[in-house]
């Protein structure tokens, strides 16, 4: 994973290269926990636990500024106690080495958080 929380997202502009499903299972061995949802779009999606609201809340205003930090956002849904976070490429419809990325740091924030 050390590799990918080095890496920061580049602008994805239509025509940028997906992640290739055969090199997507070599990514996912540093993501703890992460599945590839192939049912549209595939995208990558993780639920989070937490033991309150607050604490809850707290991980999608994270995920927030992280969001905004690398101009890469995800779909988030959260309730008293889980978030589910959906990372994909809205512009190329797909996996982009950016949701790796970005995936690996909402593990890193989730972390810090225990």
């Amino acid at each position: 994973m050390s590799t990918l929380l080095e890496k920061k997202c580049t602008a994805c502009e239509l025509g940028a290269p997906l992640v290739l499903e055969k090199d997507q299972p070599e990514l996912l061995k540093d993501l703890e926990g992460w599945l590839v949802d192939k049912s549209n779009i595939s995208k990558l999606v993780k639920i989070y636990n937490f033991s309150g609201y607050l604490q809850t809340l707290n991980f999608v205003n994270l995920i927030a500024d992280l969001a905004e930090s690398e101009d890469h956002h995800p779909k988030v849904t959260f309730e008293w106690g889980t978030v589910c976070l959906e990372w994909w490429s809205h512009k190329i419809e797909g996996l982009h080495m950016n949701d790796f990325i970005c995936a690996a740091k909402s593990d890193e924030i989730y972390t810090s958080l225990k």
